[in-house]
């Protein structure tokens, strides 16, 4: 089963390999985006050098067992695993989650495809999320840095985010003299704007997040290397992967592997475990 210290070894086996730059349309971003999601599925498939599109295309579905869309969270499921979200940046600012609010766990009653819900041969109601983040500069279609952190690490529990949403909607429904519907997914829709009530405006939010290089700087600080990965890994869930993926990480000389705390996102006063690793070229 395909796990995040895999991945991290097979990037430091190989982390000369650039990100492709999908030429289909003009959108940079998009493209970026898109070479960036395949490279994290080579990574875990362990597929950078398969050359036979075929055997590439079995190996992800031996795999994943969701390829997402564009649309919705997540971007990939490992099978029996994990879900992985994918992020490009240009600049380590900001990241722009759009309308979904930063993730903890991913639960099946979340509003994800039926595809998604339905991917595992056994129904499953909670993934743990990893989030996997890429700097791919202007003008570059080099990786400089890509960050793997748990969502439990990087998000807080799902009321906290719900809360506010609720509180939204509630303002908007009674404090405002438009007719306004906010039993909807989005956080509302202003109806029956002209004469003719064939015109109404969606209300929707547009969620952002730091990036983990700033939320994180007191672990490790971006310089100029020429490219760096970084996994946050719960201490407890680093212990359940298979000794053997655990040796490899910890025995290989290339990678620096520290125990470090950092504050729980629902309490700053507390403190979580976690693996830091680190590879830097």
């Amino acid at each position: 089963m395909a796990n995040i210290l895999q991945a991290f070894i097979n990037i430091v086996n190989n982390y000369q390999v650039n990100i492709t730059n999908v030429t289909s349309g003009n959108n940079r971003a998009n493209n970026m985006g898109e070479g960036l999601e395949t490279y994290i599925k080579e990574a875990f498939s362990n597929t950078f050098f398969e050359s036979d599109k075929k055997i590439k295309k079995q190996k992800f579905r031996n795999c994943f067992s969701y390829e997402g869309s564009k649309t919705r969270i997540p971007d990939l499921i490992l099978k029996d695993s994990d879900a992985i979200e994918i992020k490009k940046t240009e600049v380590l600012g900001d990241l722009q989650l759009n309308s979904s609010h930063p993730k903890a766990i991913l639960y099946s009653k979340q509003n994800i495809s039926d595809e998604c819900k339905n991917c595992e041969t056994t129904p499953w109601i909670k993934k743990d999320i990893l989030y996997a983040m890429g700097h791919i500069p202007k003008k570059s279609k080099n990786l400089k840095s890509l960050w793997f952190v748990y969502g439990t690490c990087y998000a807080a529990n799902e009321d906290i985010y719900q809360d506010v949403v609720d509180e939204i909607k509630t303002t908007l429904k009674t404090t405002s003299s438009l007719q306004i519907d906010t039993d909807c997914k989005e956080l509302g829709k202003v109806k029956n704007i002209d004469s003719l009530k064939i015109t109404y405006l969606r209300i929707r939010g547009m969620w952002v997040i730091k990036h983990p290089s700033k939320v994180f700087d007191d672990l490790y600080e971006q310089t100029d290397e020429s490219f760096s990965l970084i996994a946050l890994i719960p201490l407890e869930k680093y212990n359940t992967f298979p000794k053997d993926d655990r040796n490899k990480i910890e025995n290989n000389q290339l990678i620096t592997i520290t125990d470090e705390e950092i504050s729980d996102p629902n309490n700053a006063a507390k403190i979580l475990k976690i693996k830091l690793l680190l590879f830097k070229a």
